[in-house]
């Protein structure tokens, strides 16, 4: 039987070659330290929502608050369709007994806070966070979550893991 704490977190930190220009983003101490002591459930919303890998990049415009999910080169606004994905992952069993999530930092997907917002002209709106991540914290408001920039401080961390229960 597996004890293991269940905590969510975006696929690419794993090494899964999931991210827009086919590559990885492996975090070596969430994959092999933390996960020890973890079972991860991994996500890539811009994948399980049916966007291929490689595909073209993608940003958040308009209001930091309430941006919208917009393909950079042709524009093609993705908004509601990761809306409806984001609402049915999040209802899935798997999803709803997670202690936390770790989330890709500056991703216009994941981001926790700090994702560039621009304005439908390009420039800098603001900051805000990645689309999925902000459903998910609407949806789970006592979840923890964090990203793994935030994880390396080593204050931090130790606060995550304890809150998370992975020792008790």
């Amino acid at each position: 039987m597996n004890n293991k704490i269940r905590v969510g977190i975006s696929s690419c930190l794993l090494g899964e070659q999931v991210r827009y220009d086919g590559g990885h983003k492996l975090d070596h101490y969430l994959k092999y330290t933390l996960g020890e002591y973890v079972e991860w459930v991994a996500v890539c919303p811009e994948v399980e929502a049916g966007l291929p890998v490689p595909r073209e990049p993608m940003r958040l415009v308009g209001d930091p608050e309430s941006p919208r999910l917009v393909m950079i080169k042709t524009g093609i606004d993705l908004t509601e369709r990761m809306q409806e994905w984001s609402e049915n992952k999040l209802r899935e069993p798997e999803m709803t007994d997670l202690r936390g999530f770790v989330f890709k930092s500056g991703s216009p997907s994941c981001g926790v806070k700090g994702v560039e917002v621009f304005s439908p002209s390009g420039q800098l709106n603001g900051r805000g966070t990645g689309f999925f991540c902000a459903v998910f914290m609407k949806r789970f408001p006592r979840a923890l979550v964090a990203d793994e920039v935030g994880l390396q401080d080593t204050e931090y961390r130790s606060k995550f893991i304890d809150l998370i229960g992975c020792f008790r």
